[in-house]
């Protein structure tokens, strides 16, 4: 890949879960980063999303896919009008620019999140804080996840949540 006269190349990501970097994302979870977007060149990225119950996301777009694949738990997922539950081992794709939220429905749930080509990093970055250890997530502040989703282009809010 090439921007302007600097030729970006993908780098070899090989880290074990104490090497990632923790995350507190404002609309509730716990990211934990395994490939951002300098590392694959752009290509993609991918967290792992630690959820508790009841963790809902507004009706929303992205400019890229977002695929979800369910580790452990249940999740709901609404897109194309629809509700489909997502149980562990589960998989979806959502294309660029298709509304679509989810719902955890397990007690906890952990789901990959791939998305491709990359260019949501900075929005999930904004919308979150490091994780302190020994500290609390810092609660829900939706006012700052949609002006996250607003100043990278990355996620706009379509509607509330529909469940």
């Amino acid at each position: 890949m090439k921007t302007g006269d600097t030729m970006t190349t993908a780098t070899a990501v090989v880290r074990n879960v104490e090497d990632m970097e923790a995350r507190w994302f404002y609309g509730g979870g716990t990211h934990l980063w395994l490939a951002r977007e300098h590392e694959t060149a752009g290509g993609f990225m991918l967290f792992e999303d630690l959820l508790t119950a009841g963790k809902t996301t507004p009706l929303h777009t992205h400019p890229h896919e977002e695929s979800f694949y369910v580790i452990e738990g249940a999740i709901r997922l609404h897109v194309h009008d629809t509700d489909r539950e997502l149980r562990t081992g589960g998989f979806a794709v959502v294309p660029r620019d298709t509304p679509h939220a989810f719902l955890v429905t397990s007690p906890q749930a952990r789901v990959l999140s791939l998305h491709t080509p990359a260019g949501g990093e900075g929005f999930f970055r904004a919308a979150s804080e490091p994780v302190q250890d020994g500290g609390a997530h810092p609660g829900l502040d939706i006012e700052k996840v949609v002006a996250a989703g607003v100043a990278s282009g990355a996620m706009t809010v379509v509607g509330p949540p529909p469940f």
